[in-house]
């Protein structure tokens, strides 16, 4: 899957409770809701170093075999989705997401979103289709506050000043409710300009700036000597950036998400995001990679005729995370997902200490 602009303070900015900035984090875990990930994208025109899905081709014939009946099944079930999100190589490849956008949004779907690099959006007529087919929300892949840093990254001659064009066309509809968030996948490159690349997302009208610690997997662990800090080192420059952008801003609406509780608790509870529950739907033969086995596989059949099968964030991950007995004194034991086994086998378990109540 691609990697991810993750649900963050979704609620929290948006009403606004009275006590939701003082929520702690493994209550806000605990009752967040459920995304739907639609696959629309087999191809990428970016070529990141740390993607997921370093398998591309077969991910091409996966993604590829979504079509508008498997978009419409889908949307049939999302009563009880709080969120439909076109999502997975680069969705604004794919012809059929403006048709897809429409269809979600006669369906009835609140909030219909999309991952992207934004390159595309920064035409301002495919902008418009889409917002106008009913787009309410765009998570936009940004890796750097420069050309060379997110280039760097990207591996994309020209994809910063088109992702940067992007932004700025999607700020710009805002005042029509449209909600604009960022992803920013934090590698060794990135890290010591965390501060920066806030600072001029937030300036490009950014509302929610999401800081993905990447999974050690795919692309991630090929070259994971080369991009992967360790969560000490991330959350300790975090610390130092919130602290120092507290000082200017009410609320500093920066997330650090996907990383372990245990290693953040010197951050300010708001600001420690998390990773949203979401499933999406695969061809039946993507549940032979291991994910499941063949009996959740004949449970989770899907579709009109059983031609999908159902595949939900866990299954993607847990078999790659690992805790340790030491893991169950802790507080935040029962919403942590655990470690990367391929971390792990590069850092160890010498940052990790079980935060007792």
């Amino acid at each position: 899957m691609a990697t991810s602009a993750e649900r963050t303070q979704d609620a929290l900015a948006e009403a606004n409770p009275p006590d939701a900035a003082t929520e702690a984090i493994e209550a806000r875990i605990a009752s967040r809701g459920q995304r739907v990930h639609i696959l629309t994208g087999a191809v990428c025109n970016n070529n990141c170093i740390f993607c997921m899905e370093e398998d591309r081709d077969g991910r091409y014939v996966t993604n590829s075999a979504t079509t508008d009946e498997t978009v419409r099944w889908i949307l049939g079930q999302q009563s009880d989705y709080e969120e439909v999100c076109f999502t997975s190589g680069e969705p604004t490849t794919n012809p059929r997401l403006i048709h897809w956008v429409r269809m979600a949004k006669a369906a009835g779907a609140r909030c219909i979103s999309t991952m992207t690099n934004g390159r595309a959006l920064g035409y301002e007529k495919y902008a418009r289709a889409l917002l106008g087919a009913g787009l309410n929300r765009v998570y936009v892949s940004i890796h750097g506050h420069t050309r060379k840093l997110h280039e760097g990254l990207t591996r994309t001659p020209g994809s910063f000043d088109q992702t940067v064009a992007g932004i700025e066309m999607i700020a710009r509809y805002k005042r029509y409710g449209v909600a604009l968030h960022t992803s920013t996948v934090v590698t060794k490159r990135n890290l010591p300009h965390m501060a920066e690349i806030y600072r001029f997302l937030r300036g490009l009208g950014v509302d929610q700036v999401v800081f993905n610690v990447m999974q050690a997997n795919g692309r991630a662990n090929t070259y994971f000597d080369q991009l992967f800090p360790t969560y000490a080192e991330i959350a300790a420059v975090a610390r130092d950036f919130l602290a120092e952008a507290g000082q200017r801003e009410r609320e500093v609406m920066a997330f650090l998400v996907d990383i372990p509780l245990c290693t953040t608790t010197a951050l300010p509870d708001f600001n420690r995001g998390y990773v949203e529950d979401y499933v999406h739907f695969e061809p039946p033969p993507e549940a032979a990679r291991g994910l499941l086995s063949e009996e959740l596989a004949a449970e989770r059949r899907a579709g009109d005729a059983g031609e999908l099968v159902q595949i939900r964030r866990g299954d993607l991950d847990d078999s790659e995370r690992r805790k340790r007995p030491e893991c169950r004194e802790c507080r935040y034991d029962r919403v942590c997902e655990g470690v990367w086994g391929n971390y792990l086998r590069r850092y160890g378990w010498d940052e990790f200490e079980p935060v007792r109540t």
